[in-house]
């Protein structure tokens, strides 16, 4: 069991950067893939990026390849993503999920196992 909690949330001007954090508890970080998700008014959820349980391999959505950065400190049981470049269409609420896998990390929502609360983000334009 892991429960992860989101912070860094706000508002962003357009062209601006956020970094959001994720701060995990209850079990073994470093035995963890983590995944970034959003989800915007009216829409489904999306994949936004995701890392190993070593950082070793990092994944993108098209939308955020050169604009994100996911990261991890397993000495802080925190995943993060640093987001550049901003635009309106990242405005959306951002969690964070964790999955315990060996390799990789993966894409699909469907496949992580314990997810934080959300975290706000909007841009204004």
């Amino acid at each position: 069991q892991v429960q992860l909690v989101e912070s860094g949330g706000g508002l962003v001007q357009a062209g601006g950067s956020l970094r959001l954090s994720c701060a995990a508890s209850g079990s073994i970080f470093s035995r963890y893939a983590m995944g970034w998700f959003r989800q915007a008014p009216g829409k489904e959820r999306e994949f936004v990026a995701a890392i190993s349980r070593t950082g070793g391999s990092t994944y993108y959505a098209d939308s955020m390849k050169g604009r994100g950065t996911i990261s991890r400190d397993n000495a802080k049981n925190t995943v993060y993503l640093q987001m550049k470049s901003l635009k309106s269409e990242d405005t959306a609420v951002y969690y964070c999920a964790a999955v315990a896998q060996q390799i990789g990390a993966p894409r699909s929502s469907y496949l992580y196992d314990y997810w934080g609360q959300g975290t706000q983000v909007t841009v204004s334009s």
